[in-house]
């Protein structure tokens, strides 16, 4: 158990594993050196970290011999804590401070204690929980960045407003991306889901929610019979050619978020229609 102060204590508990494979199994608890900070790096006091899907596909082996670089290795990259110390060169961030961070691919979240770049680590406003803060970085920028890739702007005036479509809406990427659709405000957001999450789906700002086990769901198309201008498909094993159909008539852009989906992610595919039933993809 570490006391409140690193420096008065140079152990702390943590999990790690040292093979690939293994599941939960594989995972031990460990005491272990607590990092010192290097330059450019802070050190944190763990108060959350997220588990991503890349945590279990490094142990299994996905990303070898290159990921984890070397064993044993503590997993988790997405992280929120406290700054207890500073390393050589750091500005910007003070001792105390609550800050978010992604240590791709250093990991570290499973301890007590992590040291992260400070070029990946931002300050957590306080109404934003240690919980919260530590689910947003991966899901969040994805959702970001497959927005940007489609052409929806999120400022006011950025662009026409447009009809956009977020497939697998209420899984961790669909869900930041039907909000920041949404709050960009002149874009209409039309979400899919398993039907006991339409609820929620409508409450991150969907102004369509539809069950993908319904006719309407699976044909991408709700009530207002819109065709979509941009979609953010974060789903797995749906065909690209399913996606035209409900897509405007002057063409639109389709990105995938998934790995299965798509390589690399997210990818850009945009359909259009160069003359009556013919479409291009590129």
């Amino acid at each position: 158990m570490v006391s409140s102060s690193p420096s008065s204590s140079r152990t702390m508990r943590a999990v790690q594993y040292d093979k690939y494979g293994g599941g939960a199994e594989g995972l031990k608890h460990v005491e272990v050196p607590i990092p010192s900070p290097k330059k450019g790096e802070l050190l944190l006091r763990m108060e959350a970290a997220s588990i991503n899907r890349v945590d279990w596909k490094f142990q299994n082996g996905k990303a070898r011999p290159f990921l984890p670089g070397k064993f044993p290795f503590t997993p988790v990259c997405e992280l929120a804590g406290e700054v207890v110390e500073l390393g050589v060169g750091v500005s910007g961030f003070s001792q105390g401070d609550k800050v978010i961070a992604v240590n791709f691919p250093g990991g570290g979240g499973l301890a007590e204690y992590a040291a992260v770049p400070a070029s990946q680590a931002a300050l957590r406003p306080p109404e934003v929980s240690a919980v919260e803060g530590a689910c947003l970085p991966m899901a969040a920028f994805t959702a970001l960045a497959a927005l940007r890739r489609a052409g929806v702007g999120l400022d006011a005036g950025d662009g026409p407003p447009k009809n956009v479509l977020v497939t697998a809406a209420s899984g961790g990427v669909g869900t930041f991306a039907v909000q920041l659709a949404s709050l960009a405000g002149h874009y209409h957001v039309t979400a899919t889901c398993g039907a006991r999450n339409l609820d929620l789906v409508r409450s991150l700002g969907a102004d369509e929610a539809l069950d993908y086990g319904t006719p309407e769901g699976a044909a991408l198309r709700g009530q207002s019979g819109r065709k979509h201008d941009a979609v953010v498909h974060c789903g797995e094993g749906f065909p690209w050619s399913a996606f035209e159909p409900a897509l405007a008539d002057a063409g639109g852009v389709v990105v995938g978020t998934s790995p299965r989906a798509s390589r690399p992610s997210p990818s850009r595919c945009s359909i259009g229609r160069s003359s009556p039933g013919r479409s291009w993809c590129r």
